[in-house]
């Protein structure tokens, strides 16, 4: 499903999207927003590069910050939950991760944890990738493969192909 497809079908259901981005830097929420009629369903996005703004912004637990990093499955959750709520949005994407040139907080680098917040999700549904390649491969792939989430929630929830 194209960034097209998932906006219009976005759009056609009343939803609202947000995203928050660590490695990114945007870049998400810059591809969404290159589809006409964005603004029909993207609310905006939180840019939380620092695990400062992680935890001010975000709402991620500190505490866990401290004693985990921000390269984790669960810093990716609270980051998704916590942009919806502080963003008033139905649907959040998050992606936090090492895009290089040299690990952080003990993970490799290509390590990335991409998160959905969506209704009819019990929780954010996280999914931990190991990307190969430089910088800007890694982050590309991190924005597909986040649309690629969503899009996969779409066509779960609406039956679409």
């Amino acid at each position: 499903m194209s960034t097209i497809d998932l906006v219009h079908a976005l759009t056609a259901s009343g939803l609202t999207l947000v995203t928050c981005e660590s490695l990114t830097a945007g870049k998400l929420a810059a591809t969404i927003a290159d589809v006409p009629g964005a603004s029909a369903t993207l609310r905006g996005g939180l840019v939380t590069y620092s695990s400062e703004l992680k935890a001010e912004l975000a709402g991620v637990d500190p505490q866990l910050l401290a004693a985990s990093g921000a390269v984790h499955p669960e810093v990716a959750a609270q980051m998704a939950a916590g942009a919806a709520r502080r963003c008033g949005a139905d649907i959040a994407l998050s992606c936090t991760g090492v895009a290089g040139p040299d690990p952080q907080d003990g993970q490799p680098v290509g390590r990335v944890f991409t998160a959905l917040f969506a209704p009819g999700l019990a929780a954010p549904e996280v999914v931990e990738h190991d990307f190969a390649g430089d910088r800007a491969a890694i982050r590309q792939a991190t924005v597909d493969t986040c649309l690629a989430q969503l899009a996969e929630w779409v066509r779960d929830r609406w039956a679409l192909s």
